[in-house]
């Protein structure tokens, strides 16, 4: 078990009550007095099936010492024993019972209630000590800055400080299975270096741990969690609230770094449009292809960063989330040579796009062909395409 910190000194054999009581201070590691601790794990604080588990040598050290005999004969055969527990924290008492599962304890009873009033997560550090009697614990409050995120809103300028880097793919931006793979390296370099040990220890063993995030470009925080899947760690949670919040798309670079006991995560806005020299002004242009041109599936593939940069740029965040949700959204359309209107839609394909629904006819009534450049912009909340005579 991790998280626990044993004595040094084996606890005495129980002798007259006063006895006990004498030894037991004495073996409290002479600091604050709390002879077990231990860091609780994902199945803690599970209030599905409620208990604590405890490891054998620390309880029997310093609680079973206190017992009666019949209590611990009890316990020996496989029988539950009632204790008194007082959490320290609040000062409330509970009635609760030690089972003994053979390596370990449980502590069951009221623990679920325990789980839910304190708010108890992973990683938590849970202290246990016996004293007049009764079964004293407490969970001392994480000490989580709140006035630090509004110091890291103003993202880090220079490229060091974001030691972590990554271009999205279709994985990273399905809603569908929201979570974001990161190489094993890079985050034992430059996020698990600036754990405690103890952290360290317990995602080895639980596969994942709870930690904050930030948006440095909102200033939003979730609560997330960090899973170890052997080569990579994943970043799942509220990774799929991100997304749609964000309108994230394939090709988009998010940034991350460790910082003020947070993992700080940036995807900025790419707020340059391109303008070539000349005053461009087609930022998507593209030598239509075979399957441009077919009118048996008609459908014209566009570029996914090129979209994303030149026309969700311009799009709401709804719409923006729509597209990511449905993978498809509807668009006006116009062509520049003649002026005719079409409704049309952008469907999402992962690394690209196709534009759909009135194709066909574009193609057979300009006579498009294989080599012809097609050049698109979108203009005035509508999507402006032109293929000029050779």
């Amino acid at each position: 078990m991790l998280g626990f910190v044993a004595d040094q000194f084996a606890a005495p054999a129980p002798k007259p009550r006063m006895r006990r009581a004498r030894s037991y201070n004495v073996s409290s590691q002479g600091q604050d007095g709390w002879t077990i601790k231990k860091t609780l794990t994902s199945s803690d604080v599970d209030i599905t099936h409620p208990f604590l588990t405890l490891p054998r040598q620390p309880v029997e050290n310093h609680i079973l010492v206190h017992l009666t005999q019949l209590e611990r004969n009890q316990l020996n055969n496989r029988e539950q024993v009632t204790i008194n527990a007082q959490d320290e924290d609040t000062g409330e008492t509970h009635v609760m019972k030690l089972k003994w599962r053979g390596s370990y304890y449980n502590l069951i009873g009221k623990w679920g209630k325990l789980v839910r009033a304190k708010g108890l997560d992973a990683g938590r550090e849970i202290k246990l000590r016996w004293f007049n009697g009764c079964l004293h614990f407490s969970v001392p409050n994480l000490q989580v800055p709140t006035a630090i995120p509004i110091q890291m809103i103003a993202p880090p300028i220079h490229r060091e400080q974001w030691p972590i880097r990554k271009v999205l793919t279709l994985s990273d931006v399905d809603t569908n299975h929201p979570f974001l793979p990161l190489a094993r390296r890079s985050v034992e370099d430059h996020i698990l270096i600036h754990w405690t040990q103890q952290q360290r220890e317990l995602l080895r063993n639980e596969e994942q741990v709870n930690v904050n995030a930030l948006d440095v470009d909102s200033g939003d925080m979730y609560v997330m969690k960090l899973r170890w899947r052997g080569n990579y760690y994943n970043l799942i949670g509220k990774w799929g609230k991100i997304i749609r919040r964000k309108g994230l798309g394939v090709g988009k670079e998010i940034k991350i770094c460790w910082g003020n006991g947070c993992l700080n995560f940036s995807v900025p806005y790419e707020r340059n449009v391109v303008v070539l020299p000349g005053q461009e002004q087609w930022p998507i242009k593209k030598a239509l292809t075979l399957s441009d041109v077919d009118t048996n599936h008609p459908f014209l593939t566009l570029p996914g960063k090129a979209v994303e940069d030149h026309i969700l740029y311009y799009l709401t965040l709804q719409a923006r989330e729509q597209l990511r949700i449905e993978r498809q959204l509807n668009i006006n359309a116009r062509d520049d040579d003649t002026g005719d209107l079409y409704i049309m839609k952008l469907k999402w394909r992962g690394s690209y796009y196709n534009l759909i629904g009135k194709w066909g006819q574009i193609i057979r009534g300009k006579r498009l062909q294989v080599g012809r450049e097609i050049r698109v912009r979108w203009d005035n909340g509508c999507l402006i395409f032109s293929v000029p005579e050779s």
